[in-house]
């Protein structure tokens, strides 16, 4: 049964339908920019180091988007910091600091279980309860969305000039560290979001998955940021609505809204490169004059 009548008086659903999309579109445009700078696995990396983050305001009893956001800008306050150019030794310092942080985060989520006994902080840590996300998260969690939002764009020219070259944005007078720290704090803001969603093990999938999509089928920057929001708004409220109407297929037992999104991401990176790939095959000109492939 699809779209249950009623489905939008469910509080639960309105919160997940507001905060996936927020988080969607902060993914959509702060994915592009991660992708075209080859920064995927920093971006991983964030996403399970804020995990620790999250594990903590659990233990604390804080708004846990709070510790999301705490501990991905730390450590994307390190990763700049160290003002590493050389991409072996940039990985080598993403690394590091992903290790320190899934250390930690295993120290705290076993003290939730244990000093503070609470039940499923784990599971909705790593992978995500949209359903389960409080009425009083939704303002903090739009504010946040805003303010990436606003970031990116006050960046956007400088940003993606410097990620053509850094030479040339010197040139130019473009600070070029300043503009890939604000990049970063907006990739921190836009992880945390994610995370708050579909779980920090799975919110790479989000933030990278709608804009690599995009960029194998548009030619501007700017198509493919409002292709990789389409397609990230589609696959958060179509994974949502999914595991909803997933109680109804097998009754009281509904597929995680985490699964349904990141599948619905997979597919259209699939559908994405497919139609890429043909797109980009060369004609074969055959004796006979005609065109074929």
């Amino acid at each position: 049964m699809v779209l249950t009548a009623g489905f939008l008086d469910n509080e639960p659903m309105r919160i997940a339908l507001s905060v996936g999309g927020g988080a969607a579109l902060v993914c959509a445009v702060v994915g592009v920019a991660t992708v075209m700078r080859r920064q995927a696995f920093a971006a991983h990396a964030l996403a399970d180091v804020s995990s620790a983050g999250g594990s903590a305001a659990y233990l604390i009893g804080v708004n846990p988007l709070l510790g999301f956001l705490a501990m991905a800008a730390a450590a994307a306050g390190i990763m700049e910091w160290a003002d590493v150019r050389s991409a072996r030794e940039r990985d080598l310092l993403t690394g590091v600091v992903l290790g320190a942080g899934l250390g930690l985060a295993a120290l705290l989520l076993y003290f939730d279980a244990t000093v503070r006994s609470v039940g499923g902080a784990a599971v909705t840590v790593l992978f995500g309860s949209m359903f389960a996300i409080p009425a009083g998260i939704v303002p903090l969690a739009l504010a946040v969305a805003a303010v990436a939002l606003l970031a990116s764009a006050i960046i956007h020219r400088p940003l993606l000039v410097s990620t053509l070259s850094a030479d040339l944005a010197r040139a130019q007078g473009i600070r070029v560290r300043a503009v890939a720290l604000t990049h970063s704090v907006a990739l921190a803001l836009a992880v945390a979001l994610s995370a708050m969603t579909v779980g920090a093990i799975l919110s790479t999938a989000l933030l990278i998955g709608p804009a690599a999509a995009a960029l194998r089928l548009a030619r501007r920057p700017a198509s493919a940021v409002a292709l990789a929001a389409l397609i990230g708004l589609a696959s958060t409220w179509g994974g949502t609505v999914l595991a909803y109407e997933s109680y109804y297929w097998t009754p009281g037992r509904g597929w995680p809204v985490s699964f349904c999104i990141v599948t619905l991401i997979f597919c259209a990176y699939l559908a994405a490169s497919w139609v890429g790939a043909r797109a980009e095959r060369p004609q074969v000109q055959h004796p006979s004059g005609c065109q074929g492939h």
